[in-house]
């Protein structure tokens, strides 16, 4: 191996030993404990190196992010893959982004916590485009099949949208408000009855 890449090859060691520094401060303690010192403290390496391999703190958050959606369109195209049927595709992606949600609690407040993302980021970021994909092609179909073929996909896929990171975020907030299975059927019902608006 020759200088160059072996020195790539500690630079890439090195980033990635941040990001795992940043993910056990996440999990430990959430998103307010991250900070570039504490970062530079855990690997045992000065802030400087820490700022050789990101700009900021933003830009740490960022990759995070990214990953996050990444994570999030993976799981969903799990789901879809399940049926060919639009409607149940529908069904199983709401329950994927819920079970997501929960089970991956840090991504999820910072990938909605800090503010939804434009179209203009949208774009820029995979994981998130992969996502919108996967859930405005089985609406499309949905409205293909139904006696009124004018309703907006788009927006269609906004009100889908909205209402899974609603009833996530109220549940988040809220955790000892409903009980039992309560949770899983106010998604249902609200899932069948978008599906169900969408036929007609």
């Amino acid at each position: 191996m020759g200088i160059t890449e072996r020195r790539q090859r500690q630079k890439d060691e090195v980033r990635t030993s941040i990001i795992n520094a940043a993910r056990t401060l996440v999990l430990e303690e959430g998103w307010q404990s991250l900070s570039i010192r504490r970062i530079a403290e855990a690997i045992e390496y000065s802030v400087p190196v820490i700022y050789d391999h990101f700009e900021n703190k933003d830009a740490i958050l960022t990759e995070f992010t990214m990953t996050g959606y990444d994570m999030l369109a993976k799981s969903l195209k799990q789901a879809k893959s399940q049926s060919d049927q639009p409607c149940q595709q529908l069904d199983a992606m709401a329950n994927a982004y819920w079970n997501f949600a929960f089970e991956n609690k840090e991504y999820y407040q910072l990938m909605f916590g800090l503010g939804m993302p434009n179209c203009e980021s949208a774009r820029s970021i995979p994981g998130l485009a992969e996502f919108g994909e996967l859930l405005i092609t089985s609406i499309k179909e949905v409205i293909a099949s139904s006696p009124n073929q004018d309703k907006d996909p788009f927006l269609k896929y906004h009100t889908f949208w909205s209402v899974l990171h609603g009833l996530v975020s109220i549940n988040m907030m809220h955790k000892t408000t409903t009980h039992g299975n309560m949770n899983e059927l106010i998604l249902k019902d609200a899932i069948s009855s978008f599906i169900k608006a969408l036929k007609e």
